[in-house]
């Protein structure tokens, strides 16, 4: 049963760095692919993005800083001046209907394909170990290659890439960035020994495998200010074939790695309020915590979108909830939780990627 004097708190103000919401519902990023494959955000994402500007704040879909960093096709990209257009759009549609707007830099690391990017780039990652259980292309599902090992070299382009897509949001209009270090793409392999086994500075012991993450989070603040930047990560997550066997030795060095920068807000994803590494991690994070609850993989999605679970996160210890799929299906999704309303059901008869609008832009409102 939901509390309803702390579910009452998610329509109160607060206040993470440089962005003052005016609730504390985050629509979670979810990559819907409906990006040109050059990685330009389409006038249709305008329209869903500014459809959902009454959540609090609203995370951007995963978008890559480098033409190495595309993960499956059609996913948005930060790093050219066309897809800087593109998403200049969309802010200008969450601006006009009073929401704000953060946009998720990742780079997918091993998880990606030559057949999805324009280069045809073989991906890079901290060691050439595949993706296990292959990845969607254009053509379909194919095995995953064997990346390319990174080179000291391409870990400081990296960083700088970072750096300039972050840049690169700000000049698009965005109200702020966030760092993806979570789901197992690049920032993430760097985390685990099931992905990284370098034997140079950057891997073996935890304080060098965080070494990464935390050079990168460094240059995002370094050129768009730490109250403008978030950090995503997810400790529970296994999937894309992540080890997390020793999370609870990799994320507080994280954390406390950071500590010194005043980030905006720490992004926790699927979240488990019941966890001694999520009441750790709230104890030595001093900041804002976002958290997004863990719903599992059956489908559907609860009836109640997650907010009951949304709320045992708040009593645990978050000072904001990211709901993904319930904003998804309902674009109004702060006024039927202000008012008890029921909820749209996530379409699965309809494919949720694609370019057409279906699923997308067409959920109703309670007006309609």
């Amino acid at each position: 049963m939901t509390n309803e004097s702390t579910a009452r708190r998610l329509f109160e103000p607060i206040r993470l760095g440089a962005l003052e919401l005016p609730n504390r519902m985050v629509m979670a990023p979810m990559t819907r692919n409906r990006a040109t494959f050059e990685g330009v955000p389409l006038p249709l994402m305008a329209e869903y993005y500014g459809q959902r500007a009454s959540a609090g704040l609203i995370v951007g879909e995963a978008s890559t800083p480098s033409p190495y960093g595309f993960t499956y096709p059609e996913i948005a990209g930060l790093y050219g001046e066309d897809q800087v257009e593109g998403w200049r759009a969309v802010a200008d549609a969450v601006h006009a209907g009073g929401g704000l707007l953060v946009l998720q830099i990742e780079h997918g690391g091993r998880i990606g394909h030559p057949d999805n990017n324009p280069g045809g780039h073989l991906p890079l990652a901290p060691s050439a170990v595949r993706l296990p259980g292959g990845i969607h292309t254009p053509t379909g599902h194919q095995d995953a290659p064997v990346p390319v090992e990174m080179t000291e070299a391409d870990i400081k382009n990296t960083v700088g890439e970072f750096a300039a897509a972050a840049r690169n949001a700000r000049c698009a209009g965005a109200d702020g960035v966030e760092v993806h270090a979570a789901n197992g793409y690049l920032l993430n392999q760097f985390l685990t020994t099931s992905v990284n086994r370098r034997t140079d500075r950057y891997g073996g012991s935890v304080e060098n495998r965080i070494r990464f993450v935390v050079e990168v989070v460094e240059a995002v603040v370094a050129e768009v200010g730490a109250d403008r930047t978030g950090l995503r990560i997810s400790p529970w997550n296994t999937g894309n074939g992540i080890d997390v066997s020793d999370n609870e030795a990799v994320f507080p060095a994280l954390l406390d790695a950071l500590s010194h920068l005043g980030l905006a807000y720490l992004h926790v994803g699927r979240a488990l309020p019941g966890e001694p590494l999520f009441a750790e991690l709230r104890r030595r994070w001093a900041g804002p915590l976002v958290a997004n609850p863990e719903l599992g993989e059956a489908l559907p999605i609860p009836v109640d979108g997650g907010l009951s679970r949304g709320v045992a996160l708040l009593e645990a210890g978050a000072d904001v909830i990211a709901f993904g799929r319930a904003f998804l299906a309902n674009p109004d999704l702060v006024e039927r939780y202000r008012t008890g309303a029921a909820l749209n059901p996530v379409r699965e008869d309809r494919s949720m990627y694609g370019r057409g609008p279906e699923a997308y832009v067409d959920y109703p409102f309670l007006q309609a």
